[in-house]
């Protein structure tokens, strides 16, 4: 990306999903779905949230989060519309035909889609040259605090968020729901997100990033505290709502906050050691949750642990300082 190779990249991994759906609706052996997986994680790397932001940096620095914040409120409704989608779509064809569906989709959809939007020179203006924002290179941006604490604060919340949604359904029948309220709770969710990035467009451009930043994490350690707590419909779905106000906004914070620290030059580079951290705190989160629920009495504990690594994630936040183009 940081070559100007945002194009190659997304549409290969666009062809990379089409190879990997396509093994997935053939498989016959456990083996072969893993291999499957194996080829849509890297898809998913190469196509989703974190490569988009930095090509819309990139491309567009003097309106780099008005972009990342319109892009991520309509790919918001990507979670509300998925699931009932993919349901209908499964009912109709069979999980097979689904998948090989899923495939052609990529093929004949969003590869050349990927491969026309990206195409051409950015339209953008560049930012000044007496910019107050210095383009650091990965190794400096390495050296500094900011970039460590950043990096603790959304690894800490990327552990909480992935930890969550693998225990989610078992968490809520732990708190005595059916699994029919529980869909009720979560469908709020998506909505509330939306809700999120919309405040954003709105009011965003005013607000300094980092005050937005520090309250969607502290946002995020209450629904934490709120699901812990919470034992009818109604303290369930106060739950879902602060969660997608706050997770949906997140995302806007998270592209937008590393150009605001280390500058757009390098932000391939930067955003990426960034968010590799943080994938591998996702990785681990469901596994090291089901070892905490052997060693506590159940998932209350465990909320109550999720609620305070957001609330460290928070501090760890606002240690980082303000940024030098907020100064």
């Amino acid at each position: 990306i940081d070559r100007g190779h945002g194009r190659l990249l997304m549409t290969a991994g666009s062809l990379l999903a089409v190879l990997g759906f396509a093994m997935w609706a053939a498989v016959r052996e456990p083996w072969q779905l893993y291999a499957a997986w194996i080829l849509l994680g890297a898809a998913m790397a190469m196509v989703l949230y974190e490569h988009a932001f930095a090509i819309l940096t990139r491309r567009y620095p003097m309106r780099d989060r008005q972009g990342i914040t319109t892009l991520t409120l309509v790919a918001g409704f990507a979670s509300t519309l998925s699931f009932p989608a993919f349901a209908w779509l499964i009912g109709a064809l069979g999980w097979r035909a689904a998948l090989w569906a899923t495939a052609a989709l990529f093929l004949l959809v969003i590869t050349p889609l990927n491969a026309w939007a990206l195409k051409g020179p950015a339209t953008g203006h560049a930012p000044p040259a007496d910019d107050a924002v210095a383009d650091a290179t990965l190794h400096e941006a390495l050296r500094t605090r900011a970039f460590w604490l950043l990096t603790l604060a959304f690894t800490l919340d990327a552990f909480v968020m992935a930890g969550l949604w693998a225990h989610m359904i078992p968490m809520f029948a732990a708190r005595g729901a059916s699994e029919a309220q529980a869909l009720a709770v979560l469908v709020w969710i998506g909505p509330a997100q939306v809700a999120g990035r919309v405040l954003m467009v709105t009011f965003g451009q005013r607000w300094p990033l980092r005050h937005v930043g520090t309250a969607v994490l502290a946002g995020l350690a209450l629904s934490m505290a709120l699901l812990a707590v919470g034992t009818n419909l109604a303290g369930w779905l106060a739950f879902a709502v602060v969660y997608g106000l706050s997770a949906g906004t997140f995302t806007i914070v998270r592209g937008g906050i590393v150009p605001l620290y280390f500058g757009r030059a390098h932000i391939g580079r930067i955003g990426g050691a960034v968010a590799s951290v943080g994938l591998v705190a996702r990785a681990a989160a469901p596994v090291v949750l089901a070892w905490l629920l052997l060693a506590v009495p159940g998932y209350r504990e465990v909320l109550l642990a999720l609620a305070l690594l957001g609330a460290a994630s928070v501090v760890a936040f606002l240690l980082a300082g303000r940024p030098q183009a907020e100064r």
